[in-house]
């Protein structure tokens, strides 16, 4: 696991004056005194009054250490900060969201971190619940009678105690839920009014070594060895490496399983490197939706082992259709507890042969355990050829890739956001920390919170973190630069600038097409140009240096090492790649045609 886990800065950026109050003498307190307790080194958010007694605690009781707060200036970057934290760390960070309007903002990426499974420990605030205590006009605009069913549709359990001494059971409580497995955020409002008053009763610490996360089980003994037994007669398996733990241990026993049982791997960009892409035993490119390489693989397979595959029933459908597939199909997976009527994230049933009520992790460990020592030579995977570079004078991702590693050379990098176009048969990745996949909802403006997180969880980890996001998602999500800019977090925004939303012209211009009408059309409404948003001035304006817009590779080169060099001072800084929209137009348009 990366530094930054547990550790808070060794700077604070907002230092606290004079002696601070150690008596837990208010109930706000009580909360802040919970969260050094779980040992949650930051807490991100955006004030508001409806937990300004919080907020007290958090600075003159606690002087803003253990936790130190993470100011931002917007709710849904600070939820997309805690969710990059935990794609690195596996834990949960802790967000405050102001009251309904603040949590109504922070929604997108709460639904972002629910659909990614990642930990999260929201507190939020409302009331007085007493109305007598309320001020005129906007404390009753801010107090909803049951605020947690905002988003209690996508969050894991929410809790709003009725007193300051009631606060530490459901802070234990929810710090075991979020962090035991299947991981999501979870909720507990705190209540404006007792928020503020005097703490009058014994408060009772519960002793947290006793409330601990759980463990994830273990798989069903036989169904392990019809499993074991499956795999070591099989001649062509191949397995579906899904979620599962972001170490380089885990990563590794997944690997000996592909060898142990001489299986094909495939990987999903959804969850990130979960195996090595250059592995002679590895499929293509990892994937988003189906490959002719991966497909080939599977409709040849006579065993498929999706450990933790997030999507299985839509990937078997794409590959074999309605008539399903011969082979034996083995899953593991625990998030059938999560599912329920509201969202449709469970996707399609898949049909499966032999099934595990736990995460891919610990069924790949005691298969591992279960098989012999020999290892078994695996059918030669496909290989894509390496697409040739046209000549042209516009970018592309592939010069950027180019320029990167050039400037980066030996040096580990860590991707929290990789474009559709990127070349992973330029970049292969190789480590656990190398992708950290995608922001789990398809919620658009995460991308630079994401990289923000994980750029705070990897700080003075040897790493360089280099997101490459698109305008649109960089334009919706812009303002989260600031907060790097503040906490001086070094990370590298690589905008892949094509001043459209334009994944939606080629939807639009498949849609003209089906229905016979003019596919000319298809930027109409969509086109960010006219005048084009200037991404590297907004990033100036968040005090982030950067470079833009490039347009030229002569340009690119020297962007790229202005860049990585400030990386390497521990500084953020973005550089706005002004690319060809055209490239890779041919996928892009079949995967609109396909409905991606």
């Amino acid at each position: 696991m990366a530094n930054g886990g547990g550790l808070g800065p060794t700077t604070k950026s907002e230092p606290v004056e004079g002696k601070l109050d150690e008596t837990v003498g208010w109930g706000s307190d009580v909360a802040a005194q919970m969260l050094r307790r779980l040992e949650i080194p930051w807490i991100a958010l955006t004030p508001g009054a409806s937990y300004r007694g919080f907020h007290d605690s958090l600075v003159n009781h606690l002087g803003n250490e253990q936790p130190e707060m993470l100011l931002c200036l917007h709710e849904e970057h600070a939820v997309a900060i805690a969710h990059g934290y935990a794609k690195v760390t596996g834990k949960a960070m802790a967000v405050a969201l102001h009251s309904n309007v603040g949590l109504m903002h922070g929604s997108m990426a709460i639904f972002n971190a629910w659909a990614d499974r990642a930990p999260m420990m929201i507190l939020g605030a409302t009331g007085p619940v007493d109305a007598s205590q309320r001020r005129p006009w906007i404390d009753w605009l801010h107090s909803t009678q049951d605020q947690g069913a905002l988003i209690r549709s996508f969050t894991k359990w929410d809790d709003q105690p009725g007193s300051a001494v009631a606060l530490p059971e459901a802070m234990a409580r929810g710090w075991k839920i979020t962090n035991t497995s299947p991981m999501a955020p979870v909720y507990i409002n705190l209540d404006a009014g007792w928020q503020e008053a005097p703490v009058e009763q014994t408060v009772n610490w519960p002793d947290l070594a006793r409330h601990a996360p759980l463990s994830a089980p273990r798989p069903d003994a036989g169904l392990l060895a019809q499993a074991a037994e499956v795999l070591q007669g099989a001649k062509s398996p191949v397995i579906l490496m899904g979620r599962g733990k972001r170490t380089n241990a885990a990563m590794q026993v997944r690997v000996a399983l592909a060898e142990r049982t001489g299986a094909l791997m495939v990987s999903d960009l959804k969850v990130g490197t979960m195996v090595p892409t250059d592995h002679p035993n590895h499929v293509g490119a990892p994937i988003n939706k189906l490959s002719s390489a991966v497909g080939e693989a599977l409709r040849q397979a006579d065993a498929i082992l999706s450990l933790g595959w997030v999507d299985l029933g839509g990937i078997l459908l794409q590959a074999f259709g309605q008539s399903g597939t011969t082979a034996t199909v083995i899953h593991a997976g625990d998030e059938m507890q999560l599912h329920r009527g509201f969202g449709q994230e469970h996707f399609g049933l898949p049909a499966v042969d032999i099934e595990f009520n736990c995460p891919g992790d610990p069924l790949a460990e005691d298969l591992l355990d279960a098989l012999g020592a020999v290892k078994k030579a695996a059918p030669q995977a496909p290989k894509p050829s390496a697409p040739t570079a046209a000549e042209s004078d516009s970018l592309t991702f592939r010069d950027i890739a180019t320029a990167l590693k050039h400037e980066t050379g030996d040096t580990p990098v860590t991707f929290p956001a990789l474009a559709r176009s990127w070349p992973h048969d330029l970049w292969p990745q190789q480590n656990s920390m190398d992708f950290l996949g995608k922001d789990g909802g398809g919620g658009i403006g995460s991308g630079p919170g994401l990289a923000v997180g994980a750029a705070l969880a990897l700080k003075d980890s040897g790493r360089l973190v280099v997101a490459t996001l698109g305008d649109g998602d960089t334009l919706m999500g812009v303002t989260a630069l600031w907060t790097a800019a503040k906490y001086n977090l070094p990370v590298l925004f690589v905008i892949g600038n094509n001043r459209s939303y334009f994944n939606d012209e080629l939807h639009q211009e498949s849609v003209a097409q089906h229905r016979g009408r003019n596919p000319a059309n298809a930027w109409v409404g969509q086109r960010l140009d006219d005048p084009a948003p200037d991404i590297a001035q907004m990033a100036r304006a968040q005090g982030v240096q950067a470079d833009g817009p490039v347009k030229t590779h002569k340009a690119l080169e020297k962007a790229m090492a202005t860049g990585v060099a400030a990386l390497r001072e521990g500084r953020p800084y973005l550089i706005d790649v002004w690319i060809d929209p055209r490239q890779g137009r041919e996928t892009a348009a079949k995967r609109a045609t396909k409905g991606s």
